[in-house]
């Protein structure tokens, strides 16, 4: 049974990525149509698309009630981004780094890092021993009014993007020739969508047995399992980027993606359902702290991330999934 469980979470992941690729390409074109800038395309639709894969497990899991997994998938995710998808980049060619994401995204990613402990577990990090409590044992909970706030955070960062990239591209477009149908760029859509959310109801049902089955908690499938399968967007596009030399590209992929699933996806999954944290999710959010800070001193160190540090960055990637298992 658990299998046939593992050929459902496999089909469940392909359904996610040809989804988020067949609804980014109907959105992009049917943006066009209405003469919506490609730069405006680019940070909202296709930026969502490569995150879609994490908002449809995390919401389906919310719904479900599945809060182990609406979470830790969001933390896997951005963990994976930070050490595996920039690591391996770093290895395949030196990362510079935009003084934009040094100054503006870098920062924000940390700040709202350190934002969800604080909102979500305060009593418990201030309250007393963090080492006294078992890893089942819950910590806090992630509310809707949290979610509010990030949810409201996003919209702010996505409109100051949009304000500071339009100011620096105020240039005409030139006609990207033949436009599709609407009613193609709408079937586009909607069969992109139908996929996603069908993906994510297969990804979170498997992994939930696959859990039971082999005795795993939640969490962990969703911290490694389910975190690197819906990773797998992020990861293709930030590797083509560096092999192309496009290094401004796979950086700015992998932390942009950090705070969708920061701040959009965890926001929409805790309005659907108040997910609730237990330790080993206050361990996990506190290593994603510790990693995104090494990753920002990499990345203020000569303005890029070097070979040796992307290979640091991918072992450090292991030694984090070991500890989760042992854990």
């Amino acid at each position: 049974m658990i299998f046939v469980n593992f050929l459902i979470l496999i089909a469940g992941f392909a359904a996610l990525v040809k989804g988020a690729d067949i609804f980014v390409s109907g959105s992009s074109s049917l943006a066009r149509n209405f003469h919506v800038p490609s730069l405006i395309i680019g940070l909202t639709i296709v930026a969502l698309g490569t995150s879609a894969p994490e908002l449809a497990v995390s919401t389906s899991a919310a719904f479900q009630g599945s809060n182990e997994i609406a979470l830790s998938n969001v933390i896997g995710s951005n963990i994976f981004n930070l050490l595996c998808v920039l690591g391996i980049c770093a290895i395949i060619s030196p990362l510079a780094v935009d003084k934009g994401v040094l100054i503006r995204d870098f920062p924000l990613c940390l700040v709202t890092t350190a934002l969800l402990p604080l909102l979500a577990c305060g009593p418990v990090l201030f309250g007393g021993n963090l080492m006294s409590y078992g890893v089942a044992q819950e910590a806090g909970t992630i509310t809707r009014p949290i979610g509010l706030i990030f949810i409201l955070i996003f919209v702010l960062y996505i409109g100051v993007l949009i304000y500071i990239t339009k100011k620096q591209n105020s240039a005409p477009e030139e006609d990207e020739g033949e436009k599709v149908p609407v009613w193609k760029c709408a079937l586009f859509i909607i069969v992109g969508l139908a996929l996603i959310i069908a993906g994510g109801e297969a990804v979170v049902y498997s992994a939930k047995e696959i859990a039971r089955a082999a005795g795993m908690t939640e969490t962990l499938i969703g911290l490694t399992i389910v975190a690197v399968g819906t990773s797998l967007p992020e990861l293709v596009t930030s590797i083509v980027a560096a092999r192309k030399g496009e290094t401004g590209l796979a950086i700015g992929n992998a932390i942009g993606s950090n705070l969708f699933n920061l701040l959009l996806i965890l926001g929409v999954s805790a309005l659907v359902h108040p997910i609730s944290v237990n330790i080993a999710s206050v361990y996990d959010m506190l290593i994603l702290l510790g990693i995104s800070t090494v990753a920002f001193i990499f990345s203020l160190s000569g303005k890029r991330i070097a070979r040796l540090e992307g290979i640091l960055m991918v072992a450090l990637y292991v030694g984090d999934v070991c500890f989760a298992i042992f854990r």
